[in-house]
């Protein structure tokens, strides 16, 4: 029997997680890594559904910064976020984890359509299921994306793994040594407080509908399972 604290996550990954040192493209050594640590929940008998960002190809916000429409922006990049979830189950695959790709936008050539009912399904038949292609729709980001899957699948935790920090601090550790860094925060605290754990959108959805974000360092190998069996890490954002 598994003593995993959650049966059913959501793990979040940044686009930028992915690139490592080199800050643009796929790190193949660092998703491997990534994938073992996925492998290593998923034979602990949890069911891991994926939401992966596309900052390491292409942010749509700087695009509108550059003066393109917003949404054609947006969707450039929904676009880098397939690219990544195919990357990762590659990766997965290649380490003998069964995986699927679900996508918001239909090209049903390189991945599956996202059907709630099928996600759960594959959940329950043990398979890592990577949600690609934002909610679908510009203007939200993958943040957003993470909490709407959550809610829709009934994960019982987010798992944001950040690259370049540990938990969620009063204000950016690298910029300010006197930054404080948070055990465990209220959603309303993250909102009032305009601390940049998740955007406000993502913040409301997961505060509206109880699931709890546990935000913690990726590059310490291992710590996407010891979130999992509920060890003190990081920090932790639930409730009112």
């Amino acid at each position: 029997m598994s003593s995993a604290k959650y049966k059913r996550v959501v793990l979040k990954l940044s686009g930028e997680a992915l690139a490592g040192d080199e800050g643009f493209g796929i790190n193949p050594s660092i998703i491997k890594s990534i994938a073992e640590q996925v492998k290593e929940v998923a034979e602990m008998d949890v069911e891991v559904a994926v939401v992966v960002g596309g900052g390491n190809i292409w942010r749509g916000k700087i695009g509108s910064e550059m003066g393109m429409d917003r949404a054609n922006a947006d969707y450039m990049g929904m676009l880098a976020t397939v690219m990544n979830s195919l990357a990762l189950q590659d990766s997965l695959e290649q380490l003998g984890i069964e995986t699927r790709v679900q996508t918001s936008i239909d090209m049903r050539q390189v991945a599956e359509p996202y059907i709630r009912r099928r996600a759960i399904r594959h959940l329950e038949k043990k398979r890592v299921v990577i949600f690609a292609a934002g909610t679908g729709n510009p203007y939200f980001s993958t943040d957003t994306t993470a909490a709407l899957r959550a809610a829709e699948i009934e994960a019982e935790v987010i798992l944001m793994a950040k690259n370049n920090v540990d938990g969620v601090y009063s204000a950016d550790p690298v910029k300010d040594k006197n930054a404080k860094k948070y055990d465990e925060l209220s959603y309303l605290d993250v909102l009032k407080e305009g601390l940049e754990v998740m955007d406000s959108t993502a913040s409301s959805l997961c505060m509206d509908n109880n699931i709890p974000l546990i935000v913690f360092s990726l590059m310490e190998k291992g710590n996407i399972k010891r979130a999992v069996l509920g060890e003190t890490l990081g920090t932790i954002v639930r409730g009112k």
